[in-house]
């Protein structure tokens, strides 16, 4: 089930891809201006590179199906159907730039007076916890008390321990 959801997941944002590429070449023929094109190029590989690492951690370190994975489900859920419902908003507008076209009319639906700016806080935001906690199985990658299988070793922890062995120590002191 999760390289299903990986694959869905991909698909999707590759989907949402192609209709930004679409939108913003229309927007170029009309003489749109792009801003902070370094930093559209910076997030895209921040994006793509969390999300072949939460796939690799979690292909790698399997956990059962629990509380944690549905609330990772539910928030990657919400945050893809708040990318659809910002992109049918913005329309012909909509792209993963920031782009300004000539012709730009200010989107007065209440969404973007609620929420400054949708596609961050309600998208991307609960997209990428959604897909690290669903994926990665968040938390469940340092295993369960007791179970050290998953802990990472530590430098800094007492004695050389790793995380789980040294959790009650941090807890106490």
């Amino acid at each position: 089930m999760l390289i299903l959801f990986i694959i869905a997941a991909i698909v999707f944002r590759i989907v949402m891809l192609a209709i930004s590429m679409r939108n913003e070449k229309a927007l170029r023929e009309n003489r749109a201006i792009e801003y902070g094109s370094r930093n559209s190029r910076w997030l895209a590989l921040a994006h793509i590179t969390f999300y072949i690492a939460a796939s690799i951690e979690g292909l790698a370190r399997p956990t059962s199906f629990d509380l944690v994975t549905i609330i990772g489900l539910a928030l990657y859920g919400f945050g893809a159907v708040m990318l659809l419902v910002v992109a049918f908003l913005l329309g012909r507008f909509w792209t993963v730039k920031l782009m300004i076209a000539r012709d730009h009319v200010l989107i007065t639906h209440p969404l973007f007076r609620w929420v400054r700016h949708p596609n961050y806080y309600l998208n991307i935001l609960p997209e990428l916890l959604g897909f690290r906690a669903y994926a990665a199985r968040l938390f469940h990658s340092y295993g369960r008390p007791g179970d050290l299988r998953g802990a990472a070793w530590h430098p800094h922890t007492p004695g050389g321990k790793s995380d789980a062995q040294a959790l009650p120590w941090l807890l106490t002191d």
